[in-house]
């Protein structure tokens, strides 16, 4: 019997940032009649090329839709129009804005300090944390969490597997955070260089928060992410069915694409210490922890929540406000604005 591989396009629906792109990617490669997979932000597509026999287009897309769709993920064969849910906005600017002065009056009774003029606190780290666990950015790193626990699972091994994981991910954040934070040191920066860094991460922050909105398709194509190849390694490792292996997929969540991660690794690098610099992304690491211990050990999914449009708009328009707090404040490092708020 000859096998004939052909190409397949369909649009997939509920791709949100560069971590999709990995997600939907590395799962259908699992399927051993599949050769070759292209998935793109872009047109929020994917391109797939294997042997699949006489069966249909529609046959085929529901094959992988059954696969994808525990991740939040459909395919068709016509892009579908999206629906903004521009309603939810009415629960969550109140919602976004209650959180907010609230963060504000403790701020001004001295009870928390998140924010200042200079640095992210580990407090601010730890919130940035809590928002990036429940965001489409940490799909990539709850699905490599579940593709681990599955593997381990057919073995009957369910918690020594969870805790490594998690250690290997607190400890990696911590040390390579501070290596970061420690080369940082080796450079000193000006007042024009740490108003550009702290204007960047703003920037980085409000694309971020604007994409969590999910009402502009233009702005993800604009997200920083890793280096594909280093991601891909990642999920490599998740396949694998030894006993280090849990520890060495929390390890590689540090190079795993989520923008949150990667404007806090930024960050770091402007504090100059190792010790700072390991607290700092040891301080957002422990923020995502519930969460994904959640995932651990259930399926729980906040993307395919009812109410997960409310969820994301709320945590957009937080993250927005964070960004431009971070933007005012690199204003007042080079004195063109006074001090917001006494922040």
């Amino acid at each position: 019997m000859n096998n004939e591989n052909k190409k397949h396009k369909f649009h997939v629906n509920g791709m949100h940032c560069a971590s999709c792109v990995l997600l939907t990617e590395s799962e259908l490669k699992e399927l051993p009649n599949i050769s070759h997979v292209k998935s793109s932000l872009k047109n929020n597509s994917v391109e797939i090329e294997g042997d699949f026999g006489e069966k249909t287009e529609g046959e085929i897309m529901e094959e992988l839709t059954r696969l994808l769709k525990p991740h939040g993920y459909t395919l068709s064969l016509e892009k579908q129009k999206r629906d903004k849910k521009l309603s939810d906005f009415r629960i969550a600017v109140p919602i976004a804005l209650l959180f907010i002065a609230l963060f504000i009056i403790l701020q001004k009774v001295g009870l928390v300090n998140l924010v200042n003029a200079s640095k992210v606190t580990y407090g601010t780290a730890f919130v940035i944390g809590i928002i990036a666990s429940l965001s489409t950015c940490m799909a990539v790193v709850g699905g490599l969490l579940l593709s681990m626990s599955a593997t381990f699972a057919r073995e009957g091994d369910k918690v020594k597997p969870q805790i490594l994981f998690h250690g290997g991910r607190l400890i990696s954040f911590f040390v390579l955070g501070g290596v970061i934070g420690a080369l940082g040191s080796v450079f000193t920066l000006s007042t024009g260089a740490t108003f550009g860094l702290g204007l960047f991460i703003g920037i980085v922050m409000f694309i971020m928060g604007i994409n969590l909105l999910d009402i502009f398709d233009s702005t993800k194509k604009a997200q920083i992410s890793m280096p594909k190849f280093i991601s891909k390694r990642a999920f490599a490792l998740s396949k694998l069915n030894h006993t280090l292996t849990p520890l060495l997929v929390g390890i590689a969540t540090f190079f795993l694409p989520c923008g949150f991660t990667q404007s806090m690794q930024i960050y770091t690098l402007s504090t100059g210490s190792f010790w700072n610099g390991g607290l700092t992304m040891l301080a957002f690491a422990l923020g995502t922890l519930p969460v994904l211990a959640l995932v651990s050990f259930s399926s729980f999914s906040i993307k395919n929540n009812k109410n997960s449009g409310i969820f994301f708009k709320t945590a957009g328009i937080i993250v927005i406000l964070f960004a431009i707090l971070n933007i005012i404040n690199s204003l007042v490092v080079i004195g063109l604005i006074k001090p917001f708020l006494n922040f």
